[in-house]
C-alpha cells in the first residue's frame, strides 16, 4: 500500500477531497510499483491577487534513488489543479521508469557519402556511403538543399534505414560541392 500523506491549508477539508487524492495517488503505482511514499500540499495561493481563490497542488513523490516533485499548479477549481498536478507528476515518473529501464531513444547514426547517380526526370538517385554501399533517395528524403540543387559528386550526409527493397538514405544533407 503506497503511504499517502495529505496536507490542506488554508482551506476546509473533506472526506470526498482526500478519497480523491488518494485515489490519484493509488493510479500511479500502475506506471511504477516501487513508489516509496507520496506527500500532497493543497492550498490557496496568496501570491496571487485575483477575483477568485486559486488552489496549488504540491506533489512529492519518492522513488528509489530521487524524488519527483511538482510545484504550483494553479487553477480556481480545485480539481482541475489537482488533475493537472498528477498529470504532471505522471509524465515525470513515465520518464524515471523509461530512463530506469533503459528504454532511452537511441539516436540514429548520421553517415557520409557522396551522390554517385541521379535521375531527376524519375526522381531518385543513390548515394554511395563511406562504408561502400549504395542508399537510394528520393525528393521527400532531402533536408537540404532542394533535389534539383543536388549534383553529383555532391558530399552529403544521411542516416541509412534499412526497407524492403535496400536501403535508403533519409534526412539527405548537402555538406559540400565534390567539384
Amino acid at each position: 500500500m503506497l503511504p499517502v500523506q495529505i496536507t490542506v491549508r488554508d482551506m476546509p477539508n473533506s472526506p470526498a477531497l482526500e478519497d480523491h487524492l488518494r485515489k490519484k495517488a493509488m493510479k500511479l503505482n500502475h506506471y511504477y510499483d516501487r513508489i516509496q511514499s507520496c506527500k500532497i500540499v493543497i492550498h490557496i495561493s496568496q501570491k496571487h491577487k485575483h477575483q477568485g481563490k486559486l488552489f496549488s497542488v504540491n506533489i512529492d513523490l519518492s522513488v528509489p534513488g530521487k524524488e519527483l516533485v511538482v510545484n504550483r499548479k494553479f487553477d480556481e477549481d480545485v480539481y482541475i489543479a489537482i488533475r493537472e498536478a498528477f498529470h504532471a507528476l505522471q509524465r515525470q515518473l513515465e520518464s524515471y521508469v523509461h530512463k530506469r529501464r533503459g528504454d532511452v531513444k537511441m539516436h540514429e547514426l548520421e553517415m557520409h557519402g557522396v551522390v554517385k547517380k541521379k535521375f531527376s526526370q524519375d526522381g531518385y538517385g543513390f548515394i554511395q556511403g563511406a562504408d561502400g554501399s549504395e542508399y537510394y533517395f528520393s525528393p521527400t528524403n532531402i533536408s537540404y538543399p532542394d533535389f534539383a540543387q543536388l549534383e553529383l559528386g555532391d558530399i552529403v550526409q544521411f542516416v541509412g534505414v534499412p526497407e524492403s527493397e535496400g536501403m535508403q538514405a533519409h534526412r539527405v544533407t548537402r555538406l559540400k560541392n565534390g567539384h
